[in-house]
C-alpha cells in the first residue's frame, strides 16, 4: 500500500519487473494476463476473417 507518496515493491527490489518488461519487449510476448488474453484473441480473429475472405 501507498502511504506519503511512498511505496514498496519486492519484485522492483529483485527486478523481476524489469525482466518482465525485457522479455515482454525482446519477444513481443505480453507477460500480464490481460495482454496475453488481448494478443491470442487478436490472433484468432484475424485467422478467421483471413480464412473468410482470403489473403491479401
Amino acid at each position: 500500500m501507498s502511504k506519503y507518496g511512498f511505496s514498496f515493491s519486492w519484485k522492483r527490489l529483485l527486478g523481476i519487473t524489469g525482466l518482465k518488461l525485457r522479455f515482454a519487449k525482446q519477444t513481443g510476448i505480453p507477460t500480464t494476463k490481460g495482454g496475453l488474453e488481448r494478443k491470442i484473441g487478436s490472433s484468432i480473429l484475424n485467422f478467421i476473417f483471413k480464412g473468410i475472405f482470403g489473403r491479401k
